[in-house]
């Protein structure tokens, strides 16, 4: 079976093909990234020799590249994986041009070749942002209405509605995931854990938005990709499939947690102004997709993070590289200038 895995060089798209080449000798991967900046080569620089695996550069949402790559597979691609997504908050707030380009242009150009193609099976990994903001009790299912607060979660949710468009009115065999906040290796570090890991393990301010009492439901990588594996193997097209870690905790909680294991104070705390529309809490129901698929969360919170913690205590050149921009020479060296 071959794959067809856009935004891999991606955190959790490169965490995805390290899984799959690992588990599955009977699938071969396709990674097509256009290498933003949150693209990192050296996330998969470990794989780049296996013959079941190809990396080609290029942007999901230019048509005639995207039907060219597909026409000249041979076998054709099987399945598309699509984690190609704008994904900061923060920078959609600042501009959504962007995310309109990547998470609706892009996903609709993929579901439009796959079609042509006539593609076996499409999963949009998509977010339980999508779904807006919860109060103080009730889950998130795969029912809940959708109500997105950011521009951000707003493309993803135009994404995952051309989905279901597209196999309500085509057939096209397409599936949705919506996850919840995932942490773990090669995260790029303008996300809140390997932010905050990082800034702790340099003694620097971590800062904190609002009054640091949003509620996240926290779910290892390594889960999610196994979630991932069992929609491909035995999801049901057409269906959308909640993913949890069914952990939740507030930043602040968070925050105060990866200081005391890494041995630093609260004095590095900075409370900062708090996010245009923040929403307040996700929380996932993710029973769905235990009974029908027979997943379930195997890494506990108390293992992933000190897993993460350890990973980045051990990985330091990797995140002062992308601090620094150095990151950038290593595609240089591979392909020439970006």
């Amino acid at each position: 079976m071959k794959l067809l895995v856009t935004g891999g060089c991606g955190f959790i798209g490169s965490n995805f093909i390290h899984h799959i080449l690992e588990t599955r000798a009977d699938l071969q991967v396709v990674n097509l990234d256009s290498l933003t900046y949150a693209g990192n080569l050296e996330n998969l620089k470990e794989v780049e020799a296996d013959p079941r695996y190809e990396f080609v550069k290029g942007d999901i949402a230019g048509a005639d590249f995207v039907y060219a790559l597909f026409e000249r597979q041979s076998p054709p691609f099987d399945v598309v994986v699509n984690f190609a997504a704008e994904t900061h908050v923060d920078r959609s707030i600042h501009s959504a041009d962007e995310f309109i380009r990547t998470n609706v242009v892009g996903t609709n150009v993929l579901l439009k070749t796959a079609m042509s193609f006539e593609t076996q099976r499409f999963v949009q990994v998509s977010t339980d942002e999508v779904y807006g903001s919860l109060g103080s009790t009730g889950r998130f299912t795969e029912m809940t209405n959708l109500a997105p607060n950011s521009p951000y979660s707003a493309s993803k949710t135009a994404a995952d509605l051309l989905v279901r468009a597209y196999f309500k009115t085509h057939g096209l065999p397409g599936i949705i995931t919506r996850c919840s906040n995932n942490y773990g290796p090669y995260q790029f570090p303008e996300k809140l854990i390997p932010l905050f890991i990082s800034n702790i393990l340099e003694e620097k301010e971590v800062p904190v938005y609002g009054d640091g009492m949003q509620v996240r439901d926290w779910i290892y990588v390594g889960d999610h990709n196994r979630a991932v594996e069992a929609v491909i193997d035995k999801g049901v097209p057409g269906e959308v499939y909640n993913i949890g870690g069914e952990t939740e905790m507030t930043n602040i909680s968070l925050t105060r947690l990866l200081l005391e294991k890494l041995g630093k104070t609260k004095k590095l705390i900075k409370y900062v102004k708090d996010r245009p529309g923040h929403d307040r809490r996700y929380a996932i129901d993710c029973s769905k997709i235990r009974k029908e698929l027979g997943w379930e969360p195997a890494v506990s919170f108390e293992k992933g993070i000190q897993r993460t913690i350890n990973w980045y205590e051990s990985n330091r050149e990797w995140w002062s590289n992308i601090r620094s921009g150095q990151y950038l020479e290593y595609y240089k060296k591979q392909y020439g200038d970006r």
